[in-house]
């Protein structure tokens, strides 16, 4: 009768192992830690700040999000290949009015189907002031919290 009992609770030692296991490695595939570097998110954000992310696609942004996305493809780094990661806030996504003096002019006055428009909240930020729409499927993902302060 102890043979059998300590079996079962050996076996489910086991399988709640795997169970936290399994959840840690999802964890991990959800959430990245970012490290802000530049002032085009201050005062909300400093270089420096660690932010927690996590991983969306485009239809689980809301506008006033802080995303970490790609740069646009103009701003590959040429010296080794690599996009350069931004961190803004979004002012309008696929459907929604573009705001007046947020992407060049030229551009249409709707946001295209997987596109958005981004600034940052600082004075000085390369944006869609500058680049007009970010793509996407550049999207990492929706910032959640601030894990370190200044």
């Amino acid at each position: 009768m102890v043979g059998f009992y300590g079996g079962w609770i050996a076996g489910a030692v086991v399988v709640l192992a795997a169970v936290a296991t399994a959840a840690i490695v999802r964890t991990r595939r959800r959430l990245v830690v970012v490290s802000v570097d530049g002032a085009s998110m201050s005062p909300t954000l400093e270089s420096g700040d660690r932010v927690l992310v996590r991983r969306r696609q485009l239809d689980d942004v809301r506008v006033g999000d802080i995303v970490v996305l790609q740069s646009p493809a103009e701003l590959v780094n040429v010296l080794d290949s690599t996009s350069v990661w931004n961190i803004k806030r979004v002012v309008a996504l696929p459907g929604d009015d573009v705001p007046v003096g947020t992407v060049p002019a030229g551009n249409p006055a709707v946001v295209p189907a997987g596109k958005l428009v981004v600034i940052g909240d600082g004075a000085i930020s390369s944006d869609s002031r500058q680049w007009g729409f970010y793509a996407g499927d550049r999207l990492l993902g929706v910032m959640i919290r601030q894990m370190s302060a200044r």
